[in-house]
């Protein structure tokens, strides 16, 4: 299988301008043309990983955390990144992550670490704002529903847990073809009146030229109309951290141990009143530290990130129970979301999960 085919299935997962502007994911190394057999799945990619991935020969290493993050001058081997570019060069291995675009998409990161802490009904913490737009076009009356399946299933017409939505009005539309036209409907040089439907649907903006390309397909007219409308509505698909209730509340310390056993961690740090209940919960996987004043007006009784620092544990004690159950501890089941995407989109790709620990903190 091309390696252009693979990322093509990782961008419907999470498409790569859903990434924060400092985010450096997508395709790290490599040539799209590329043959390539089986993918190894990891959080990090360390020298380790690499040698791993020469031995299951997989000839992908598709990861979280992007191996270049910060700029090279050179790559000469004298640092850690450096290395691994050099080792997946040499041995011919494509690197693509799927980072802050992963941490953003409704069925990422955030959501399976919702799963594993039992979080019912999840729904996104923080949705983006400006990623919708909206489209209008004029289509004859009997060519209407052609074109909205069309531009449905290319991605229009999604609001929340609905979708093929539109709105529809009758109207007559009027057009006049210069001599160098060859009108669907009229004759050219003459002006035309047609009876057209109006629809209007919305898209999320990362669709929009598969949208506007079925558009014009299947709309009869030589040149179709239509119009774009960016829009400030939030988004509830895209967006950062989640919140929702545990099947049943627990005590705060009950609720710290569960943390703990469902994530694996070693230690966790907290900080907040442990004689509450717990019920609502946020979380965050990675550094999410920046969602807190999000997750206490929500009223969350229960916050669980990572990377939180001193002076934030303080300034929340007394609204908010703080969870810090590690960054790689809250992070680790983005191998997991890769492998069921992959299974459920290329079954007969071969897909291996890294077996090294990738977790650069350790505990005594």
């Amino acid at each position: 299988m091309r390696l252009s085919d693979v990322i093509e299935v990782l961008s419907e997962l999470a498409h790569p301008a859903y990434q924060e502007s400092y985010d450096n994911a997508g395709l790290l190394v490599g040539d799209l043309q590329a043959n390539v057999d089986c993918a190894l799945l990891t959080v990090d990619i360390t020298e380790e990983v690499i040698d791993e991935a020469v031995k299951e020969k997989a000839g992908l290493i598709i990861s979280h955390h992007p191996v270049i993050f910060a700029p090279l001058k050179s790559i000469t081997g004298k640092t850690m990144p450096e290395r691994v570019i050099l080792s997946a060069i040499r041995e011919n291995i494509a690197i693509y992550s799927v980072h802050t675009n992963l941490d953003k998409v409704a069925n990422g990161v955030n959501y399976i670490l919702t799963r594993k802490l039992g979080i019912v009904n999840p729904r996104i913490l923080q949705p983006v704002a400006s990623e919708l737009r909206k489209l209008v076009t004029f289509v004859p009356y009997d060519y209407a529903e052609k074109v909205r399946n069309a531009i449905f299933n290319a991605g229009a017409g999604h609001i929340g847990n609905y979708d093929q939505c539109s709105y529809n009005i009758e109207g007559i539309g009027s057009f006049r073809g210069s001599e160098d036209t060859n009108p669907f409907v009229g004759e050219k040089g003459k002006l035309h009146f047609e009876k057209e439907i109006r629809i209007e649907t919305i898209f999320p903006r990362v669709t929009q030229s598969s949208v506007i390309s079925a558009l014009l397909k299947a709309h009869p007219y030589e040149e179709p109309a239509y119009d774009i409308y960016p829009l400030d509505n939030e988004y509830n698909q895209i967006g950062s951290g989640m919140i929702g209730n545990l099947a049943q509340s627990m005590p705060a310390m009950e609720f710290l141990n569960h943390v703990k056993e469902k994530l694996g961690c070693q230690g966790i740090r907290y900080s907040g009143n442990t004689y509450l209940k717990i019920q609502k919960v946020a979380c965050c996987g990675g550094s999410g530290a920046f969602l807190i004043s999000r997750a206490i007006s929500a009223g969350a009784d229960a916050f669980v990130t990572a990377d939180i620092k001193y002076h934030q544990f303080l300034d929340a004690a007394k609204d908010i129970l703080l969870v810090d159950a590690g960054h790689y501890e809250t992070e680790q089941f983005t191998k997991e979301i890769f492998y069921e995407f992959l299974m459920k989109k290329l079954p007969n790709f071969a897909v291996r999960f890294s077996k090294i620990n990738t977790n650069p903190i350790k505990y005594i």
